[in-house]
């Protein structure tokens, strides 16, 4: 592993602060930008500091990974849009949409990005001929701008966020439900890779679907919807759509609906061919009749998962990260002018991703800040541990234990593992 010199906390660009920022109300914003995780630029507008954006990378990762699983093909679109695309399906006019008056124009010619089914449609329709050409998925992670007019609750409602969406096209409806599905179960793994429960929830269609959505909905007092899920097999309905009410039998099993608030942290639509044919979008089938291509349309928000993830994981001290989307696995802290530099090379020789804390600060200082970015693991090194000896804790438990760096090895080897696959 190279050794970055920002893993070591006294070079690290960002510091904590103690008071959280008086314009923010909400929790996972308040943490995020006491530990130094971003930086809120306006309303619904942040940037993602080094340690920020090493969580948010985890997450991207966890997300690449399930999505190479099922097929996507990762690709990057523009975020710039000429006014045709959105003309065509005639969403020019959504009220979300950003617009951009080019010097020298009166008018708006161009939006910047808030979803790219129409991008991706115009370019299929240029490699897809035949039915051997189908079925395809790909997919981006890539920043959205929409204009939220109510942009609060931190990461959870934002103008400006980062967002992976992936697009499939398929032959047939019976073959878009049958990826559908794949694509419902990898998105399972997402978020409990990412530590979260999320609900699969029947959600409402619209204008451009052909049938009832699905969204994925983590149960949280933030949140701004309202679903009604039976906890015992997991069916859940939208408020929005449901016929279900709160103590309702389950229609799936024989538990007990219950009402809760949620954040949606991802969607599928069933698209049709809405895009195809404002595109052009045709394939030739065995029988050489030509058809329209059928869409799918999946998304994940990657930041609004950060910040349901501090949510979901915190306690008076600071946030708790899960391990597989931490910024670091261990944080090593040298108290009482002890020399960590071994401890921290041995670790990183054993494959450690490791904050070093070798900052001139009183050992409170040290433990607060600890406890408020949350690294999975904290390791101390001082002269009342004792030579050869660290100190660990886990940041959930109530104890630290005192044992040689070969037996902490072991002991983080052993947790660090869940989250990195899910079957």
């Amino acid at each position: 592993m190279v050794s970055l010199p920002y893993m070591r906390q006294s070079h690290l660009f960002t510091k904590t602060v103690k008071e959280a920022p008086k314009d923010e109300s909400a929790l996972n914003a308040q943490l995020l930008a006491r530990g130094g995780f971003v930086y809120k630029n306006s309303a619904g507008v942040y940037s993602y500091l080094p340690l920020g954006w090493r969580v948010i990378r985890a997450i991207s990762q966890i997300v690449r990974e399930e999505m190479d699983a099922v097929g996507g093909q990762e690709l990057l679109m523009p975020a710039l849009h000429d006014k045709h695309y959105l003309k065509a399906t005639g969403r020019w006019d959504v009220d979300v949409v950003y617009k951009v008056i080019a010097g020298g124009e009166k008018e708006p010619s161009f939006n910047i990005s808030w979803t790219h089914e129409e991008i991706l449609a115009e370019i299929a329709a240029k490699y897809v001929n035949s039915y051997k050409d189908l079925p395809f998925a790909a997919y981006q992670i890539q920043t959205k701008f929409r204009h939220e007019p109510r942009a609060k609750s931190g990461l959870l409602r934002g103008r400006e966020f980062l967002m992976k969406d992936l697009y499939s096209f398929h032959a047939s409806e019976a073959d878009l439900y049958d990826y559908y599905a794949k694509v419902a179960e990898a998105y399972r793994k997402v978020f409990v890779r990412c530590g979260l429960t999320a609900y699969y929830t029947l959600a409402a269609g619209g204008d451009f679907t052909i049938d009832n959505t699905n969204e994925f909905q983590v149960i949280s007092g933030v949140g701004e919807d309202t679903i009604h899920v039976c906890k015992k097999c997991g069916y859940a309905e939208n408020k929005e759509v449901s016929t279900l009410k709160k103590g309702d039998a389950c229609p799936k099993c024989d538990g007990t609906i219950e009402e809760e608030k949620a954040v949606e942290v991802g969607n599928i639509f069933p698209l049709g061919t809405k895009y195809s044919k404002a595109f052009g979008l045709t394939f030739t089938d065995e029988k050489g009749v030509k058809k329209d291509v059928v869409m799918g349309s999946y998304g994940i928000g990657i930041s609004r998962l950060m910040g349901v993830i501090v949510e979901q994981y915190h306690d008076a001290k600071g946030i708790i990260w899960p391990a597989a989307v931490a910024p670091f696995e261990a944080h090593l802290l040298a108290l009482g002018g002890a020399d960590g530099a071994g401890v921290y090379h041995a670790l990183q020789t054993h494959g450690v991703q490791v904050l070093y804390d070798d900052r001139d600060a009183s050992a409170g200082e040290k433990f607060a800040d600890a406890d408020l970015i949350g690294i999975p693991w904290r390791i101390v090194v001082s002269p009342k541990v004792g030579e050869g000896k660290v100190e660990i804790k886990g940041r959930a438990d109530d104890h630290a234990q005192i044992m040689t760096l070969e037996e902490a090895l072991e002991k983080m080897r052993k947790e660090l593992d869940i989250g990195k696959s899910v079957k």
